[in-house]
């Protein structure tokens, strides 16, 4: 992708900042955030930063493509503000569509969720059916029945879903603003490095599909060029369990820290996760490049640094 205009919402998050940070090499980037989760620090100084709200009127919309990574991103925060999250998830992504559409901009690449799969050690297609068992998959998957009928409405215009599979990159990237709902791989590293013990839920075998941002990042620019429609996994399908990564940390870091193991809180607690990328390789080539041993040794370096 060169010489577009992107906006990307949400754009000061995690996913968001690193997405616009590797397109503004080559393109005009706008990084839409309110403040909530993001923060301007993650951005490079040639990404033009707005700071508004994907509910406001106005919103910088003239654009060649859309990518739309506002949102409320966990399960806790619908919990504790379900109106506003669906508000946020599902109205804003509305209101965003509905702009882009009418400033002319047909290519539309937005966030949803894996976590509507719910617990699956076997990979996890997008064909399959799936289950709102909480609010935040009940606003995504509210994203996708919008993007359907956009799709089969509207004539040229592409919106293509993403179902992100437990994103990382560690605190030496752009994940530490994001505290307590940092991915367990960073927040873990950055516990062990400190000489603290993580704390598990159960007993550690819980698996997940650990897909590092910058396959991320080109699994999103993929997408766009193809100007895709529908739902796409982008994950690696070769989980790991947080034993596993605990043990990866450790020998990384050369220390030599125990995790403490608490009861799982949460009822309809997502045991496993494994994607099934088939979909998006067919339809791009992409294919994670990043394995999690790779990965797991670029969340710790800089803490060899020191």
């Amino acid at each position: 992708m060169q010489g577009k205009r992107v906006l990307v919402t949400g754009g000061a998050g995690f996913i968001g900042s690193n997405l616009a940070n590797t397109l503004a090499a080559d393109n005009h980037v706008i990084a839409l955030d309110n403040g909530y989760l993001g923060t301007p620090a993650n951005l490079s100084d040639d990404v033009e930063y707005v700071e508004a709200d994907v509910l406001d009127d106005g919103l910088p919309t003239d654009v060649d493509v859309v990518y739309h990574l506002a949102a409320l991103s966990s399960r806790q925060m619908l919990e504790e503000n379900p109106r506003q999250g669906a508000r946020v998830n599902i109205e804003g992504f509305v209101n965003v569509v509905e702009q882009a559409r009418e400033d002319g901009c047909d290519t539309f690449v937005y966030a949803s969720t894996s976590s509507a799969y719910g617990s699956r050690t076997e990979p996890s297609p997008e064909d399959m059916d799936l289950e709102a068992s909480t609010g935040y998959d009940a606003s995504m998957l509210g994203r996708e029945r919008y993007a359907e009928y956009y799709n089969d409405f509207y004539d040229g215009l592409s919106l293509a879903g993403m179902r992100f599979f437990s994103v990382y990159q560690g605190y030496g990237g752009n994940e530490e603003h994001k505290g307590e709902y940092a991915n367990t791989v960073s927040q873990f590293a950055d516990k062990i490095a400190s000489g603290e013990s993580p704390v598990l839920w159960g007993d550690g075998t819980q698996t997940r599909d650990f897909t590092h941002v910058d396959d991320i990042v080109r699994g999103l620019v993929r997408t766009a060029e193809a100007e895709l429609a529908g739902v796409y996994n982008l994950g690696t399908g070769d989980p790991y369990s947080f034993n596993e990564m605990v043990e990866m940390i450790n020998d990384i870091l050369g220390t030599d820290v125990e995790p403490e193991y608490e009861p799982i809180p949460l009822e309809n607690y997502v045991h496993d996760t494994c994607a099934d990328i088939t979909r998006i390789r067919e339809a791009t080539g992409w294919e994670p490049q990043i394995d999690f041993e790779q990965g797991v040794r670029l969340v710790c370096e800089p803490y060899l640094d020191d």
